[in-house]
Formats: structure tokens, sequence, C-alpha cells
């Protein structure tokens, strides 16, 4: 059998590989659940459909509508903020949902309010 001597450093580096490994294996499944379960787009329902498919950038992010159905990826603002953006933009919401779960009756009124 042959003994194999490793330097404190061999060892260091290895420990050190292992953990960003785990690292990035952690992060890797974290962000695909995420991806899978859709939370990575928001969503809005206009209370009027539009005649034509319109496309507008909102917050640095391309905002995509067709007939009443709204979507664009999750960028980083506070959800009431985005989603009075798209009701300036598009028009009165009657449902927004995002990383959060969908808007209260409440949260959307505000919403609308806001943006008129």
């Amino acid at each position: 059998m042959i003994a194999t001597n490793y330097s404190p450093l061999t060892r260091s580096l290895l420990a050190a590989g292992l953990a960003l490994a785990g690292t990035l294996a952690s992060f890797t499944a974290t962000t695909t659940n995420a991806h899978a379960a859709g939370v990575d787009r928001y969503q809005a329902q206009l209370s009027t459909a539009l005649q034509a498919p319109k496309a507008k950038i909102i917050n640095g992010v391309v905002w995509n509508c067709k007939g009443d159905a709204c979507s664009g990826e999750i960028d980083g603002s506070r959800s009431i903020y985005t989603c009075i953006k798209v009701a300036k933009a598009f028009g009165p919401l009657a449902a927004f949902s995002g990383p959060k779960g969908a808007f209260s009756a409440e949260e959307l009124a505000e919403c609308n309010a806001k943006a008129a």
C-alpha cells in the first residue's frame, strides 16, 4: 500500500474546492426550483384587453402584453412599484402577481389608484 502525505496547503485547497462545489450545487438547486415554479416573472391582467400586442420597457425589463395578459421578468423593484408602472403604461389592472404571489384586492386598488 502506498502512503500519500499531503501538505497542509494541499489539504486546505482541497477543502476550499469542496466547499465551493457544495455552494455552487446548492445555488443551482435553489435557482432551478425558483425558475421551475415560475416566480421569475411578473404577471398582470389588464381590465381592458388591448386591440394589438404591445411591448414597453419598464424598470429596464421588457413587458409584453397581448389581449389582456401581460408579463415581465422580475426586476428587483418592490412589486407595488412595478405594478404602478405597468398600470401607467398599459392601463388599469384586474390582477397582478409577482414573486410573493397575487395581489389582494386592496393592493390592486392601491396600484390602480396611484397609476391614475
